[in-house]
């Protein structure tokens, strides 16, 4: 059992993740052979076991479902920290401190130093978690990143229900229905666990994070000094069995460059630079260079607005993305 005793100012510091690495771990549990997921995944479980089975670049990744090899630890699956954005939890994954990843090591899986699973993690730590990187990058690429886009508008629905739900009925509304193996009982949140664990208000601070694959597993993160991580259930998981649009040629990609063509897709509405790079992962320099070109072209138009520019398509940028991408006018300028 864990039992984490909050005070006023732990709630405070409460936060609501989201993590699309943890989805897509928990998404590889589910399917795993002998699982039988629920209707909504059921779906989606077919073709994401093809790539289970077939794809040899998950080998290390599969590693980690064996299951007398003991628990997860956190430099397998770093702590969550807000992103949408998998690539850059992958490159938190890769800068994982080495001496950490030993530590963890002798922990999570005491007495196994000589297993061919745990051998590299001793030998070469940066080799290992960077093999362990494209291996859940190969999994996103495969069974994820399609629905990705379903997911991510559920998990953010998620974060601001909670958020506006704890802002407006208080803490017992936020913890109401959260985990099914969890119980709030002021001032003690406890979680059904096989550790035997308890935290002082402000020991550790509360990290909530939604997933849509919860049922593949319940992830209690407890290795971070500062933090407790708890994943739960996001809602609205039926609308995973909504068809996948099948990712077409990228012709904008393949005419502007990729990362031109996706700051011009990201231009629905005017943002600056620093909002373009936030949501595209990026350098802003980076976006500020494509923004040079694509208004130098015509495709994008600058104004300025007190002291920050906006960016946004002209009607020859609409009329690019309608073309080349496929991208509806309409929905672009909304």
């Amino acid at each position: 059992m864990i039992r984490i005793e909050l005070d006023e100012a732990s709630l405070g510091a409460t936060r609501i993740a989201i993590s699309p690495l943890r989805d897509a771990f928990c998404a590889a549990h589910l399917a795993l052979p002998h699982r039988h997921p629920s209707w909504p995944y059921q779906e989606w479980v077919g073709q994401a076991r093809e790539v289970w089975r077939e794809d040899d670049r998950l080998r290390p990744l599969w590693d980690l479902f064996v299951p007398e090899r003991g628990q997860v630890s956190d430099f397998l699956l770093p702590q969550p920290f807000g992103t949408v954005h998998v690539r850059e939890e992958l490159d938190a994954l890769r800068a994982t401190d080495h001496a950490f990843v030993r530590e963890q090591v002798d922990v999570c899986y005491p007495g196994m130093a000589d297993e061919p699973f745990v051998q590299p993690y001793l030998k070469d730590p940066e080799a290992a978690c960077a093999a362990l990187a494209e291996a859940y990058a190969a999994w996103w690429e495969g069974a994820i990143e399609p629905y990705w886009p379903t997911m991510r508008r559920l998990v953010e629905d998620e974060v601001l229900v909670r958020a506006r739900t704890f802002a407006t009925e208080g803490v017992d509304a936020l913890f109401a229905g959260l985990e099914t193996r969890g119980r709030w009982a002021p001032p003690v949140l406890e979680l059904t666990k096989y550790i035997d664990v308890e935290y002082a208000p402000g020991e550790r601070r509360l990290v909530l994070v939604p997933l849509v694959f919860a049922e593949g597993c319940r992830l209690y993160s407890t290795d971070d000094p500062e933090v407790v991580a708890l994943s739960f259930q996001a809602r609205g998981a039926g609308a995973l069995r909504e068809q996948a649009e099948p990712v077409a040629e990228d012709r904008l990609g393949l005419m502007l460059g990729r990362g031109r063509a996706a700051v011009l897709r990201e231009l629905g509405g005017p943002l600056t630079t620093a909002g373009l790079a936030d949501r595209l992962g990026l350098a802003p320099s980076t976006v500020s260079e494509h923004l040079s070109v694509l208004s130098e072209a015509g495709v994008v138009t600058r104004h300025r607005v007190g002291r920050s520019v906006y960016y946004q398509l002209t009607d020859t940028g609409r009329s690019l993305l309608a073309l080349l991408a496929g991208e509806d006018i309409l929905r672009a300028v909304a």
